[in-house]
């Protein structure tokens, strides 16, 4: 794909390339404006800035490897062998070019045509954003032969750009440190990080990406540390995510190409799952809301699967229309282009409105898919024959959500019989309770506030949903209820999957299960149906977990809540130093708690601690769901195995 992508050779890139325009001024007063918001996501924008000019380097053919290291401090280090940003003077602003592309915010190569052919970091502000959110950034220069050094104190620099030694290679490293008054979380995750950059080198076939963790030795002395590299792109981006389903078709169907002189890189295959999993990139930047790309290759593949099923014949017996859902039932694909101005529009700025790129998508995969088609007889039966069992299945799924339907969430009969309502009827003040079991939803319903608080008990573990046909999971009581208890619909006029959330009940959904592994197992299955069937709830930010506590640990007259075996041993050392001089209430599940205890731990907005469901990577989370929740023990013992040290935090 770099080959593509490179930049004209004709054109300098020097200090002349870069454009200034505008200033840093409110960056500092209005953070989330500029990189999301100030928590955990907004943290680690910080390092995307940076690593998107070190992948805009490589996809204008002078990169091919970038590092990140997370230091002792928490602060990061990027290192890239590209050309390294200019250091002449810039002819308007009077200043090294480095200067100007570290402290005006928007200012950078990418905005001149002639330096860059596309870009990933248009949708961003810029690595000055994040040297005004810095208290420190420190940046080295390789160019030329030559070694130059900046430093910034909150955007400010310390001193003008100065050579300070000779180079043999050219590139640009950058530490920075996130500063800790405006960000209210300060620790990076190696976890989210890794996501991205082996998203990256997905995305970028043939970039070299690492990730240390300089923060903890593993046993043998050395750090964490991770490489990324994919030798063939989105065909290995696809086989990731589904790793852990069952193939349909024994191949991946890859697609690289240009169109109209954009650049289309797509991957895609059926598994045996009925659910439609596509993931839309633009530039790099996941359009997690869609636009003309994705409109194209849904229309491209739609039209080529049906000519050719009813050219070889293969629905003449078939009773019922076929829709175009019915084409994607148990589709991975990812959607990978470049645009050199992409026009992001929708409410999180992540769906693509350019529409050239409609018509460039269809175009490839219309020619691709009926090539594979004619040339894969055995498969191309296969993928209709599950087209058509799609159909069926689709049909006596209208049936069963029909009858969800039928029950109008907000007439006075409508709602389920369990369901223990709120008094309040402005769904931003009111929350529903999803609880585990009925003894633990009678206590809630005791301990709660009838004023906003409805509580839905559920029967044991809900339906698997990863498992399950579209009908079954319709067929489901719990899920019936849950459907009916939010008041929300399925199937709009453009999407028939599509949630329609306009009589929404509650703005907040809070899972509640016992603080045990059988809970956890709850609370997971409740989230993966939430992911594949609700997933606009997650998006909106209206998903929650509670997290009661495990102990009630008692000294005299002092008691003390307690989360973890931490905060336990916390207790014990602090009121006596042993555990035969303090009493210990372990609670198995939540119905051991009286309503009193459960309001005040787990339920009482002032003292709780309620954990968002959030989703940082879309097809990472495709990828774990489908593990987790899937047949195949091996990875999911593996993940289990990796992650045990998160678990017994909370165990």
């Amino acid at each position: 794909m770099s080959e593509e992508v490179k930049e004209n050779g004709n054109s300098d890139y020097g200090a002349s390339s870069i454009q200034v325009l505008e200033g840093l001024e409110a960056v500092r007063k209005r953070p989330a404006m500029y990189i999301g918001d100030i928590g955990v996501k907004g943290l680690h924008h910080l390092v995307y800035e940076v690593v998107d000019n070190s992948i805009d380097e490589a996809l204008a053919g002078h990169c091919d490897t970038i590092n990140v290291t997370i230091n002792e401090d928490n602060s990061i280090t990027v290192v890239d062998n590209g050309r390294g940003i200019p250091v002449d003077m810039h002819e308007k602003e009077g200043k090294s070019a480095l200067e100007v592309v570290m402290t005006v915010l928007h200012a950078g190569g990418k905005f001149d045509k002639d330096s860059y052919k596309v870009s990933g970091g248009l949708h961003g502000v810029g690595v000055s954003c994040v040297n005004a959110l810095s208290t420190l950034l420190h940046v080295e220069v390789s160019r030329n032969g030559k070694l130059y050094m900046q430093e910034y104190e909150c955007g400010i620099p310390k001193f003008p750009v100065k050579e300070i030694g000779t180079s043999t290679h050219n590139g640009t490293m950058v530490t920075f440190l996130p500063d800790s008054t405006i960000f209210i979380e300060s620790v990076y995750k190696f976890d989210i990080l890794a996501n991205r950059l082996r998203e990256l080198s997905y995305l970028n076939a043939g970039i070299t990406l690492t990730l240390t963790d300089r923060r903890n030795l593993n046993e043998d002395g050395t750090f964490k540390y991770e490489l990324f590299y994919s030798n063939e792109g989105l065909k290995e981006f696809v086989e990731y995510i589904d790793e852990a389903r069952e193939k349909l078709i024994d191949s991946v169907i890859h697609i690289i190409t240009e169109k109209n002189g954009t650049p289309v890189e797509i991957a895609m295959t059926y598994n045996t799952s009925y659910n439609e999993n596509i993931h839309s990139y633009v530039n790099n930047i996941n359009t997690i809301e869609g636009g003309t790309h994705l409109a194209g290759f849904r229309r491209g593949l739609t039209r080529t699967l049906k000519k050719y099923a009813e050219d070889t014949k293969l629905l003449d017996k078939l009773k019922i229309e076929i829709s175009g859902d019915d084409f994607r039932e148990g589709l991975t694909a990812v959607i990978s282009i470049k645009v050199q101005e992409p026009q992001f529009e929708g409410q999180t700025k992540t769906k693509l409105g350019n529409n050239e790129v409609m018509g460039s998508v269809e175009m490839a995969v219309s020619e691709a898919l009926g090539n594979y088609l004619e040339e894969n007889p055995k498969a191309a039966r296969i993928i209709v024959d599950k087209v058509i069992l799609a159909a069926t299945a689709r049909h006596a799924a209208r049936k069963a959500r029909e009858m969800v339907q039928r029950k109008s969430p907000l007439s006075g009969g409508g709602l389920p019989g369990k369901l223990a309502d709120c008094a309040d009827k402005d769904p931003a003040k009111c929350e529903l309770f999803l609880v585990e079991g009925d003894s633990a939803g009678g206590t809630a319903k005791q301990g709660r506030s009838r004023q906003f608080q409805a509580i839905l008990p559920l029967r044991g573990k809900i339906l698997n949903v990863e498992k399950a046909m579209p009908h079954k999971v319709l067929e489901s009581e719990e899920i019936r209820n849950i459907y009916t208890a939010l008041g929300v619909s399925i199937g709009t006029e453009e999407d028939s999957k599509a949630l329609n959330m306009a009589k929404l009940r509650y703005h907040k959904i809070i899972i509640m299960t016992d603080a045990d592994v059988d809970g956890s197992h709850i609370a997971t299955l409740i989230m993966t149906f939430f992911f594949r069937h609700m997933k606009e709830l997650i998006e909106q930010g209206y998903l929650y977990i509670a997290t009661p506590p495990l102990y009630l640990c008692k000294k005299g007259k002092v008691e003390e809540y307690c989360w973890n075996d931490l905060q336990r041993q916390q207790f014990i050392e602090k009121h006596g130093g042993n555990e035969g001089s303090i009493h210990t209430q372990r609670y198995k599940g939540l119905g051991e708690m009286n309503e009193i205890q459960l309001w005040d731990t787990t339920m009482n907005p002032d003292n709780r601690t309620l954990r968002q469901v959030t989703i940082e990577n879309a097809a990472t989370a495709d990828h774990v769901f489908s593990m987790l929740m899937g047949d195949d023990v091996a990875p999911r013992r593996q993940f289990i195995e990796e992650n045990a040290t998160y678990a017994k935090i909370d165990a």
